[in-house]
Formats: structure tokens, sequence, C-alpha cells
């Protein structure tokens, strides 16, 4: 009941949206949708001859220059990519504070979560894109939110978390995923550790979800973003090849 309740949350929300690409500062495309009465906008770069469309989820400070940077990325390596947000435009983002009040909202409403995440990827299939590949991306926050969708059962090729946070609610598991999971981690990852790392793994095979995990030593929370003080050279290019790899073995 839970899950049917949630498509046709998502189909109603889709179908009472208004969908708007327009250009964005010249660069990219800026795809605006709602989600009952609260607005949300995300960042589509397209390519020239894509192989697919790649949905990146960002971490806890909202969308941000970094993850349509990273869709910059992936639109020059051959995949349309839409940068999506879950705090909607109207989000106070200036601080820790704002950022914890966000996302625990949020982890306490996992209805509410799955739709926003389903939500934007529905709104992102129907502005024009390449819907043969879809595969959801995230980082930090945004890697939870990945694991979020696949236990949800959102229909795509393929799930990747950048150092998320790995922990299953309770009352939840993987039985409805549909895609690979691909887990991309740091060992000295303070945030979501060996152990579980570990149990997901375990949970991934016991419900028969093709799944990989790549291990970067010494590596700590955030290690993709530059500027932070977990950042690593070394794991940011390895993880990255990682994801093209996985992008590749889909298309």
């Amino acid at each position: 009941m839970r899950n049917l309740f949630l498509s046709l949350f998502s189909f109603i929300t889709v179908v009472s949206t208004l969908i708007a690409p327009a250009w964005s500062n010249g660069h990219g495309h800026q795809i605006d949708y709602a989600v009952g009465d609260k607005n949300f906008s995300a960042h589509l770069e397209k390519s020239t001859s894509s192989k697919g469309t790649v949905f990146i989820i960002h971490d806890w400070d909202g969308l941000t220059d970094y993850e349509k940077s990273r869709a910059k990325m992936l639109s020059e390596i051959g995949f349309d990519a839409i940068a999506v947000d879950l705090f909607g435009i109207d989000a106070k983002l200036d601080g820790r504070d704002d950022y914890r009040r966000e996302t625990s909202a949020l982890y306490k409403d996992r209805a509410q979560f799955r739709a926003r995440i389903s939500a934007a990827v529905d709104a992102g299939k129907a502005s024009g894109v390449n819907t043969e590949n879809i595969v959801i991306i995230g980082y930090c926050f945004g890697g939870a939110a990945v694991l979020e969708a696949a236990r949800a059962g959102i229909k795509a090729n393929g799930f990747v978390s950048f150092h998320g946070g790995l922990g299953t609610p309770e009352g939840q598991n993987y039985n409805q995923t549909t895609a690979p999971v691909l887990l991309l981690h740091g060992s000295a990852d303070p945030v979501s550790g060996m152990e579980d790392l570990a149990s997901l793994l375990n949970q991934l095979k016991e419900a028969n979800v093709p799944h990989d995990a790549e291990v970067f030593g010494g590596a700590r929370h955030s290690f993709t973003v530059p500027g932070s003080r977990d950042y690593d050279a070394q794991a940011d290019k390895k993880s990255w090849d990682a994801l093209q790899r996985f992008l590749n073995r889909l298309s």
C-alpha cells in the first residue's frame, strides 16, 4: 500500500507540475517543478551525443556549483546530467544549522524523502533527456539519498553512492531495488565506517542485488570535495574513474 501511495504521489506531482526548462545564466538548463506546494529547480547539462542520463543528488548544503560542475563533467563524457534539488528553492541554507534542519526533516519523513527524489527523476525524464539509461548518483547526504531511492524501488539502471551514509533505517530493505549498486567509500570515513559498509554489502547480497564497492585507503568523509578538510585528490580521481567504468558497462 505504501509503495502504491508513493507511485500515485509521484504521478500526481509530475502531471500537475509545470516542467519548464530554461537557460540558466548561459550554462545548461533549469528544470522547474513542484512537489505539493513546494517549488524546486534542477540543473540540466545536455550532452551532444548522449548515452544516457545521470541524476546527481547533492550534499547536505543543497544544490551548489559543486553538483553543477559534476553535471558539466558528465555531459563532456557523453551523458545528459541533471543535478537535482531536494530542499526547494525557498530553503534557507546559510550554515550547518540550516543544513541539519533540511536533512533531518527528510530523514524523519521517509515518504516525503522518496516523493521528492521520485518527482525530480520524473521531471528530469520529461525534459527531453535520453531515458534509455538512467543512473542516480549522490555525494554524502546525496549518497544516502541514492540508497533511499534504491530501497524505494525507483526505476533506474544503476545507483552510485560517493561517501554516503550507509545505514538502513529500521523496517527498510533492498528487496525492491531494480538495478546494480556501486559504493565508493573511504576506509577512514568517520560517518559510516567499514562495519557499516560490510553490513550494507551483506544486505545487498541477501536481496540478490548486483553490487560492487571500491574502498579508498585512508580517505575520510567528503573526499571528492575540493577545499574540504577531507579532500583526497587521489581518491577523488579513482572514484570518478570507477563511476565512468560503471556507466560504460551500463551503456
